[in-house]
């Protein structure tokens, strides 16, 4: 158990799955060699088959305290990376060039089913869900690693690879339920996300959350009870983990999407849920009918003109507000450190 723990909060009712979080988070960590296919930050629509493809159903983490068994998720159920024909598409002055991947045509990737979603219309529905290592309380790659690689920092509780130390057995693959860990076919290493470990150290927020232009993320420590994230998950609990049946207790949190009401036949909004509550509850656990109950309740109260901790939380008029301690500017932290190694 660490003494502190970083964690964030996700609003799935302010995604709009512009992927920029996707993008900030690719270029920043996942450009080298043989890690063309990584995406340690992924924007998936749910209902859907995700990445990597079923993940759902792949098994891991624990049941009654007990590791149970996981699938290997194979490199085509994440999706390979795929090269495009950028010069004839875009250069070559052909009017009949169509911009595709070059060679055999997938059949699988990220996001490869993106905004499809579920039901009939006039009644269909889907939402995003941005999705990154949870940095679990109790994570399953940790244990399941023979080598030890994995570990867990005492200081923010972030969960960290020792890439000296990884044999790339893939256990840690096999033993996650989120199935957040890819494997470096270059290297021979298991590599993840790590919670934008060298800009946390130095006050500033992770980059898919600066990145983000609908102030979806949240950030800060799971004990500070003036931060956004202790008053999300603690006091006003809103804010859930994603499948907690898998024991791991992750440290990414989420608001569960509200929606627009059904319509019946003559075009009339009616009572029923769009989005089925039991698809929710099989997402985010039983105490998502809570969640959305208080977070309705707590606009409606905006809405006659009453205050609301929790809606002036979630619209997040100061955008520093959101990332608790982590505030610090990256051009200025630049300069301090460069400023520090010139003496």
């Amino acid at each position: 158990m660490s003494s502190k723990q970083v964690a964030m909060v996700i609003d799935l009712n302010k995604c709009i799955g512009c992927q920029t979080c996707t993008v900030a988070c690719k270029t920043q960590w996942t450009s080298g060699e043989g890690q063309e296919g990584m995406w340690w930050n992924t924007v998936a629509t749910a209902p859907g088959k995700g990445t990597p493809k079923n993940w759902e159903n792949m098994g891991g983490g624990f049941r009654n305290g007990k590791a149970q068994p996981g699938k290997l998720p194979k490199q085509t159920e994440f999706g390979d990376p795929w090269e495009f024909n950028f010069e004839e598409a875009l250069f070559s002055g052909d009017q009949h060039a169509t911009l595709g991947p070059v060679g055999e045509e997938p059949d699988w990737g990220t996001n490869w089913d993106e905004d499809i979603g579920a039901g009939e219309y006039p009644n269909s529905y889907f939402f995003y869900i941005p999705r990154i290592c949870n940095h679990c309380t109790k994570p399953a790659c940790m244990e399941a690693c023979p080598r030890g690689a994995i570990f867990k920092r005492d200081e923010d509780g972030i969960v960290l690879i020792n890439e000296d130390h990884c044999r790339g057995f893939r256990f840690c693959q096999e033993a996650c339920p989120y199935k957040e860990i890819y494997y470096n076919t270059v290297s021979g290493t298991a590599q993840k996300c790590i919670f934008c470990l060298p800009r946390v150290e130095e006050g500033v927020a992770t980059a898919c959350s600066r990145q983000c232009p609908g102030r979806v993320r949240f950030l800060g420590f799971l004990d500070d009870k003036d931060g956004p994230i202790y008053k999300l998950v603690h006091e006003h609990k809103v804010a859930l983990p994603l499948h907690p049946e898998y024991e791991t207790q992750p440290n990414v949190f989420y608001i569960p999407p509200l929606a627009p009401p059904s319509f019946d036949d003559e075009g009339n909004p009616v009572d029923d849920k769009r989005i089925p509550i039991d698809y929710l509850i099989s997402l985010f656990g039983p105490e998502v009918r809570q969640s959305i109950e208080k977070i309705k309740a707590e606009r409606e109260k905006r809405k006659r003109g009453e205050p609301s901790e929790l809606m002036d939380v979630l619209i997040s008029r100061n955008w520093l507000d959101m990332f608790g301690p982590f505030t610090n500017q990256p051009q200025d932290v630049a300069k301090t450190l460069e400023e520090r190694a010139r003496g």
